[in-house]
């Protein structure tokens, strides 16, 4: 896979250099070369390796190579191909002519990976509009067991925190019926009906325009909620709970959050989830589902280690190689510390990055989006 990666400063450049194992003088050279696209690519032959550095030289750029591809001791290598946009189109334009070495493959995942990078605008279903104007999803808990105490709710009390998370800031409502923290117990899909469809009713009645989101990985609870008014099917598991969930989100062609999920932390959380996503997509496109009805999420928290969280956090830009809208669930999380005030720093650094936060304290959030979409747009 070809993916763009996130470089803000010479030490991340520096991490980089050292996990391809370039020759250490390089450094001085490559950092003043840091400040423009960046994208990553594994296990890459060693003469398009060779090649790509090459041309790229020759247009001003420059690709990070292991230091074995001159002297050919090295079969493969990992690449950073460092370019100005200028610079990338002439590379692909010169890939044209090129097939050998796994060129062609690379030149169509670069391309993509380009394009992508750049879209900034979905039309999610029906309803929801997006774009780099981060939305806030509002978390409506119906389980009795709910990490977070303070976001568990019921029928007699739903529409009026409904209507105050509305009011606060929440472009979507996102109600479940189970909780999913840590070591969860499942509960049955009776029992989450029974949780989850009298609210909802009572949702879509006083709430007709709002967009509804529910959290389930139940095919058969997702299903029912759809005919009762449920807008978006936000499944935590990416369907590894019920592999009927591709197709039923193949037949009634609704949007669906797709998750990174995993039972236990990996080597390399950024290389894991990228090709997660794309086998999952893989298996979405087989069904005939339509990618403008899709979005990701990491799944921050779900068998990761703090230090892979926030790995994945620095590094969000890379998912945008599936030119699709992204979705950030890190409110109140344990890698925060389970803290308001955290959630609402990390709330400020992602607006712009991600296109909704899920969250359960709506009005600090809203708050925070909102400085940071200020100082964003003031010029410093």
């Amino acid at each position: 896979m070809i993916y763009p990666v996130n470089i803000k400063n010479s030490s991340d450049l520096l991490a980089i250099t050292q996990k391809i194992q370039t020759d250490p003088r390089a450094f001085a050279y490559l950092a003043p070369k840091s400040n423009i696209l960046h994208f990553y690519g594994e296990h890459v032959d060693y003469r398009a390796a060779a090649f790509l550095k090459q041309e790229l030289l020759a247009r001003g750029g420059d690709t990070i190579v292991t230091k074995h591809v001159i002297d050919g001791k090295s079969d493969f290598s990992d690449v950073l191909i460092m370019a100005t946009p200028t610079q990338l189109k002439s590379l692909l334009e010169k890939l044209k002519s090129m097939d050998c070495w796994g060129l062609k493959s690379l030149r169509e995942e670069l391309s993509q990976a380009f394009t992508n990078i750049n879209k900034n605008n979905w039309n999610v279903g029906e309803k929801l509009k997006l774009d780099n104007d981060t939305k806030l999803m509002a978390i409506i808990n119906l389980t009795p067991d709910s990490f977070h105490e303070a976001s568990r709710f019921n029928e007699n009390n739903i529409l009026d925190t409904a209507e105050k998370f509305l009011s606060q800031g929440a472009s979507i409502l996102d109600i479940g019926a189970e909780s999913t923290r840590p070591g969860f117990e499942p509960v049955s899909v009776n029992t989450e009906l029974e949780r989850l469809i009298p609210a909802l009713k009572i949702l879509r009645k006083k709430f007709p325009d709002a967009i509804i989101s529910v959290d389930t990985y139940k095919s058969e609870a997702a299903n029912i909620a759809i005919s009762e008014g449920a807008d978006i099917i936000n499944d935590i598991s990416g369907f590894e709970f019920d592999d009927k969930m591709p197709e039923l989100i193949s037949r009634l062609g609704v949007p669906y959050v797709l998750s990174h999920f995993q039972k236990e932390p990996c080597e390399n959380i950024l290389s894991s989830m990228i090709k997660y996503f794309s086998g999952k997509l893989q298996i979405l496109d087989n069904l005939g589902v339509k990618r403008e009805n899709l979005i990701l999420d990491p799944g921050l928290g779900f068998g990761k280690t703090s230090e892979d969280n926030f790995e994945i956090i620095k590094n969000l830009e890379s998912l945008k190689v599936f030119g699709l809208p992204i979705l950030v669930g890190h409110s109140r999380k344990r890698f925060t510390g389970k803290n308001l005030f955290a959630t609402v720093a990390l709330s400020g650094i992602l607006y712009g990055r991600v296109n909704i936060l899920r969250v359960h304290d709506v009005e600090e959030n809203a708050r925070a989006v909102e400085m940071a979409k200020c100082l964003r747009n003031v010029s410093v």
